[in-house]
């Protein structure tokens, strides 16, 4: 097992005289090095995926109109497997090899926990994780820029409907790590502001379907809701084999499923299960940013805008917008201004900001839920 990352007397000392060439690095003339480092192979390599497909859609589209203030985005991309250990080995690599000018577009919550003392220590942007945990939101870490809402407004959001609906008990199924814990906390809290507990939790280890402990549990509390917490491979697996063992309870879960691999691998067994959302229903065409990041998906050699690649292409678009307000000789420090100073700013319709005390720009929730084995709007 790695141990952590642990800055060094030695570390620091270089780090500091290191730091005028650190400031430059990722930059030449014609190009600027952008760091991806998430899932790229397997059970939740759709996620790491989809967030890679619609940040290249952007970027490629960027690049073909001449790019950021002249230069090209060369977005680099390390595989981590959805692990902490191989996380913090990919994101050594991009900085201290590959020498980018930002990290951008993780995936996971035990993936970026485990790299934010070296984004810390080695003061690199680490610009729209796909995550919602309040460990990368509270306290400020200034080389941080969260996109996307939080686990709690997602869960607090879920908690409502539940409530609403008339449930009296809520449990929640979720992956034995910070993720899982991320939700748990969060749904905690929307409970406790009604006076509520947690009726019964179950859990599974992170990349298993070892789901059958945490089943077991929830069919023993029979809560009259669940919110699982996983992604689409364990919990397309809890959800078949609930119905099958005859739960009746109101099933839901976050966005970070990766809603459109869950659907095409539950089906219809899936019907009824609500699903939180961070980024508007991709199949609309109410906001231009819609319509964009579909062309340039298409432009991009095809595939469907689903919620992943949504998110992957409106993270990519904040990521180019901080880019051209850094200008003509940014450095990482003139990214991180430019990025608080994105008050107001509208991507496309969706109206987001950011300042020194908030680096989380959206906090929108929208439900959907499987209907017919597809995903349909909720609210």
């Amino acid at each position: 097992m790695r141990t952590p990352f642990i800055p060094t007397l030695v570390g620091l000392g270089l780090a500091v005289l290191l730091q005028p060439a650190l400031a430059t690095d990722g930059l030449s003339a014609t190009e600027v090095k952008i760091g991806m480092v998430n899932v790229q192979t397997g059970p939740a390599s759709g996620l790491g995926k989809g967030m890679r497909q619609g940040a290249e859609a952007v970027f490629k589209a960027v690049n073909g109109k001449g790019g950021v203030n002249g230069r090209q985005i060369n977005l680099l991309v390390g595989d981590d497997g959805y692990e902490p250990d191989k996380a913090i080995d990919e994101t050594l690599k991009m900085i201290e090899q590959q020498k980018v000018f930002s990290l951008f577009g993780y995936v996971g919550t035990p993936t970026a926990n485990a790299v934010l003392p070296i984004v810390k220590e080695m003061d690199v942007p680490l610009v729209g994780a796909f995550t919602g945990a309040m460990s990368l939101r509270q306290p400020v870490t200034p080389q941080v820029f969260n996109v996307r809402a939080s686990y709690d407004d997602e869960a607090e959001t879920l908690v409502a409907h539940f409530i609403a609906k008339g449930a009296k008990s809520v449990a929640v199924f979720y992956q034995d790590d910070g993720f899982g814990s991320a939700v748990l906390s969060g749904t905690e809290k929307a409970l406790k502001k009604r006076s509520m507990a947690i009726a019964a939790k179950g859990s599974f280890q992170r990349n298993t379907l070892a789901i059958k402990t945490g089943l077991a549990a929830m069919l023993d509390a029979k809560p009259d809701a669940v919110v699982m917490v996983g992604t689409y491979a364990p919990l397309a697996a809890f959800i078949r084999e609930a119905r099958a063992a005859g739960l009746k309870s109101q099933l839901a879960t976050v966005s970070f499923v990766g809603t459109d691999n869950l659907v095409s691998d539950v089906g219809t067994a899936g019907d009824g299960v609500v699903i939180s959302q961070v980024v508007p229903f991709p199949d609309d065409n109410d906001l231009p940013i819609q319509r964009e990041c579909r062309e340039a998906l298409a432009a991009n050699g095809g595939g469907k805008l689903g919620f992943v690649n949504f998110e992957g292409c409106i993270t990519a678009k904040v990521m180019v917008a901080a880019l051209e307000r850094a200008g003509a000789q940014p450095e990482r420090a003139g990214l991180v201004k430019a990025l608080q100073g994105m008050q107001g700013h509208d991507l496309g319709g969706l109206k987001l900001s950011f300042a020194a005390n908030n680096h989380q720009a959206l906090s929108d929730v929208f439900l959907t839920q499987i209907q017919g084995g597809k995903i349909t709007k909720l609210r």
